[in-house]
């Protein structure tokens, strides 16, 4: 009698295309991006065309900060399907510091809240800050998440903080509203040399920031570093307040913790060097130069790209300037001159260009 033949494995049962936007949705809810877009490309491989599943995996990839990896979607899946990814990759160009490309796709997309939100955002970090603060202000009936804070920040930088207060009024909202909108309105009360009032609200903003962030579950270190532009800030008050050394002893402090706060550590080292002045000239060149990124072709150099993003013309100049301040000090003339160059070279051509 012939054997019987084994019966052959069934296939593994598909998962319904529901189940996988309803982990999809779960996947986001919790910040698991990384698993997010997995489950996207299961969609995909069922729906190839699937609006959603598309916007989903674009955004997972955005929230990862895989901004090259989103600008790969978004230009292999835009020449498969007709759908309007404009928006998206205008975005992912802000975040790589390709400012004219972005707006350039802006000016194609319809004006909404969302474009122009980001469009102020690229002519914010351009220094075009009178043209940020008019869309900001056009966007004032609009009920936009956090836009008074983004406001204030404009018009601080844009050197118009003596119209912060009656902004403010005029939104209705009080700068204890928030432990950031209570920051910025510090700096624009350090801006108008009211130095006593500007200490007392950042004070506000720490206990706000630790109350707000304690509440969400933040865990102490992941607190400290949300936190740290008020302990800067903090910290320059006292230095206006002519307590230099207290100044100083709160600014060595926060560059030994090493905070993940790139800008914060950057504007700590800053004004500790401009502090210290011809003293201990080569210790503090050494913690300007961890801000730098020299290239080896043609000697000059710039800010490491987290700075070149984050920080303002103003403080970039800054930090320049002391570090050439220093070269001059030590006799490094050769230096100098390299400093020097670099600076014309990035600010001058910047703000003739705009």
């Amino acid at each position: 009698m012939a054997p019987k033949s084994k019966p052959k494995p069934s296939a593994a049962p598909a998962i319904a295309i529901e189940d996988l936007f309803t982990a999809l949705d779960r996947h986001i809810k919790r910040s698991e991006y990384e698993q997010a877009v997995k489950v996207a490309d299961q969609v995909l491989s069922v729906a190839p065309g699937d609006e959603d599943a598309i916007r989903c995996k674009i955004v997972s990839q955005i929230k990862e900060d895989k901004i090259d990896d989103a600008v790969s979607t978004i230009v292999a899946l835009s020449k498969k399907f007709p759908i309007d990814l404009g928006f998206y990759k205008a975005y992912c160009l802000y975040r790589q510091n390709k400012l004219d490309e972005a707006l350039e796709i802006l000016k194609n997309l319809e004006r909404d809240n969302a474009t122009m939100l980001l469009e102020s955002q690229i002519l914010f970090r351009q220094g075009n800050m009178d043209a940020s603060v008019d869309i900001y202000q056009n966007l004032q009936r609009s009920r936009i998440e956090s836009l008074e804070i983004n406001l204030v920040a404009g018009l601080v930088s844009a050197g118009r903080a003596s119209e912060v207060q009656r902004v403010m009024d005029a939104m209705r909202v009080k700068a204890t509203s928030s432990f950031e909108l209570a920051y910025n309105t510090a700096c624009s009360l350090l801006e108008t040399n009211k130095f006593s009032d500007a200490e007392q609200l950042l004070l506000s903003a720490r206990r706000i920031g630790q109350e707000t962030l304690m509440e969400e579950n933040l865990a102490d270190d992941e607190i400290e570093i949300e936190l740290a532009p008020i302990a800067v800030q903090l910290a320059y008050v006292q230095q206006l307040l002519g307590n230099r050394q207290e100044a100083i002893a709160s600014y060595t402090d926060l560059i030994k913790r090493n905070l993940p706060d790139e800008p914060s550590n950057a504007v700590a080292i800053n004004n500790l060097v401009a502090l210290k002045g011809p003293k201990d000239i080569t210790d503090s060149l050494k913690k300007l130069d961890r801000l730098i990124q020299k290239n080896s072709g043609d000697k000059s150099f710039q800010l490491v790209p987290s700075l070149e993003l984050k920080l303002s013309s103003k403080q970039k100049e800054s930090i320049y300037v002391n570090r050439m301040l220093l070269l001059l000090h030590s006799n490094k003339i050769d230096q100098v001159i390299i400093n020097f160059i670099s600076f014309l070279n990035i600010f001058l051509f910047r703000k003739s260009s705009l």
